[in-house]
């Protein structure tokens, strides 16, 4: 456990609801002729979220539209207050949380830059020495005096994150700002972004772009209806996501995700077994082996990932080649590989067991896979008799044979 002298950022126990009106009347000809009330209900926006994020740090936060990332933002950036627990912030903080907030729209882009400096706690004497560059990372240089109003969502969000990544403090906030803007201005942030990251600030990213989960983390969590459902290494978490967004527009009802048809790796089988025989009923002091075929249509540097997630969707845990086989490129052809899982590391239950290929080094792509959520047949493999008891996600060891 870290001291709290590591600690930039500590939320214990915090929850968020908010109370939605049924049916909104917004004028007085609609409350006299409608004078009963509309009704209105709960929403758990978040629920217990615990986590620590130390000094530092660039941490991750993933999730669909709708789970909860933002909101949580918002409270750690002073917008929201928590509806119960706490957050308790060590340090300066920058919040560069969403397009728009501390900008005035009827404002030009120049009194927007000193307002926006004055809310991040510069000087205005520190603003002028700084507003050229400001000015120049944003390349806005021809509308500096145009009102706000009148700048598209990209030109907005070039200003705000060009003022926000000047601001002295030591935690930096920031909610999709790869998501707006030109493949140049993407480029300059993600320098910035690495630039960041070797001065020692803490910075907490959410995004829905698994690369940059990966590229720049070093943990994520992923948030899933308003609970946290995983926190670990940003590989593990993207590759969750992607798992996680499968079963979920499965269980709705949407289309069902599908397999490409002629991947270049295709994963044809995955058996269940022990040392002894073909089964998926395990003692605790019994080796998982899964043994995996799969076929090479055109043959690229991968990684398979073997992981276990319980019945309600939550993974729990995973392993992948690259520690046994880094140089995992097989030739074209039919291929068979086995992972052994060493005894003693899941807790009693049930586990539905997936593998994927992805792209090797990373970002990683998603070749194929063998899920339920797509449609295939996966093993569930239980273990048997009551064992240590397993809190969170983690890595579980074992070895890779081809």
């Amino acid at each position: 456990m870290p001291e709290l002298k590591d600690i930039a950022l500590k939320v214990d126990g915090l929850n968020k609801d908010f109370l939605l009106p049924h049916e909104q009347k917004n004028s007085i000809k609609e409350r006299v002729l409608h004078p009963r009330k509309s009704g209105t209900e709960h929403m758990h926006a978040l629920r217990d979220i615990n986590f620590e994020v130390k000094r530092g740090e660039f941490f991750g936060i993933v999730g669909r539209n709708g789970s909860g990332k933002s909101t949580l933002l918002k409270i750690i950036g002073g917008i929201y207050q928590p509806t119960k627990g706490s957050v308790q912030v060590n340090g300066t903080l920058t919040p560069f949380i969403e397009l728009g907030i501390g900008f005035s729209p009827n404002l030009t882009g120049r009194e927007n830059v000193f307002l926006n400096g004055a809310i991040l706690g510069l000087t205005r004497k520190e603003m002028k020495k700084l507003y050229p560059e400001i000015v120049a990372f944003a390349e806005l240089e021809k509308f500096m005096d145009q009102k706000l109003k009148n700048y598209s969502s990209g030109m907005q969000v070039r200003l705000a994150f060009s003022i926000a990544i000047q601001a002295h403090n030591d935690i930096l906030l920031i909610d999709e700002v790869l998501a707006v803007g030109d493949a140049n201005f993407q480029k300059k942030c993600a320098q910035v972004f690495k630039d960041v990251k070797k001065s020692g600030k803490t910075v907490i990213f959410v995004t829905h772009d698994m690369g940059a989960i990966q590229e720049y983390c070093d943990r994520a969590m992923m948030i899933q209806d308003s609970r946290i459902v995983s926190i670990g290494k940003p590989r593990d978490i993207a590759l969750r996501y992607e798992i996680a967004n499968a079963n979920i527009a499965t269980s709705e009802g949407l289309e069902q995700m599908t397999r490409s048809k002629n991947p270049k790796i295709k994963l044809n089988q995955l058996k269940i077994r022990s040392e002894s025989k073909q089964t998926t009923n395990f003692s605790f002091d019994e080796d998982i082996i899964a043994d995996i075929d799969f076929t090479v249509n055109d043959p690229v540097q991968a990684q398979l990932n073997l992981y276990f997630v319980r019945p309600d969707g939550h993974y729990v845990a995973g392993i992948n080649t690259t520690a046994d086989l880094p140089e995992f490129i097989p030739k074209k052809g039919k291929h068979s590989v086995s992972c052994v899982i060493k005894s003693g590391q899941l807790a009693k239950g049930d586990y539905q067991v997936g593998v994927g290929v992805y792209t090797y080094p990373e970002p990683a792509q998603m070749i194929d896979v063998i899920d339920q959520s797509y449609g295939t047949e996966t093993p569930i493999v239980s273990i048997l008799e009551k064992s240590l008891s397993r809190n969170g996600d983690f890595n579980i060891e074992g070895h890779w044979t081809k």
